[in-house]
């Protein structure tokens, strides 16, 4: 790990989330057993408390190539950025590493601790272990209009509940 980053602990956390993840976003990584990594720009989320411990919860879509290393992985990051990183985490939210990689294009560094991915550019990472994933269904939107309108194709997003255990703060 990079000495320009200090461990933090959650409470002391001062950002809020909903800027975090709604308007800033973040990347969603993680590696494959065999190294290789991918991510993807999310803005659904959050962070809390659960089961006693901080956690983050996401969601992918069926179709994103990164929830093929999120499901092949126990970890993933995630990694918060500066706005002067808002070009990058567009371009990553929208082009597959499927067919390209896109990680490159974007000049990002991919860094690892402990084997968990995350990137050397952001302000802070979140290194998270997967604790629950369950498929949102149909039949249990309370309110239709939400299926309607987010889900016109019926592919409805994964979600991942995952213990924060670690937090990486850039040192200023």
């Amino acid at each position: 790990m990079s000495t320009m980053w200090k461990e933090c602990k959650a409470e002391e956390l001062q950002k809020n989330a909903f800027e975090m993840i709604g308007k800033e976003w973040m990347l969603v990584t993680a590696a494959k057993p065999d190294g290789t990594v991918n991510t993807m720009t999310a803005s659904w989320g959050g962070l809390g408390i659960l089961w006693g411990k901080p956690v983050a919860f996401v969601f992918l879509r069926p179709q994103r190539y990164t929830k093929e290393f999120v499901d092949s992985s126990e970890c993933f990051s995630l990694s918060f950025f500066g706005e002067e990183y808002r070009q990058a985490l567009k371009y990553l939210g929208t082009v597959s590493g499927r067919t390209e990689d896109k990680i490159a294009k974007t000049g990002l560094t991919v860094a690892k601790d402990q084997e968990i991915p995350y990137f050397e550019e952001a302000s802070m990472v979140l290194e998270c272990r997967k604790r629950y994933q369950q498929n949102l269904e149909e039949g249990c939107f309370l309110d239709s209009e939400y299926c309607d309108k987010w889900y016109p194709e019926k592919d409805y997003h994964t979600m991942y509940v995952a213990e924060i255990e670690k937090i990486l703060c850039r040192e200023d």
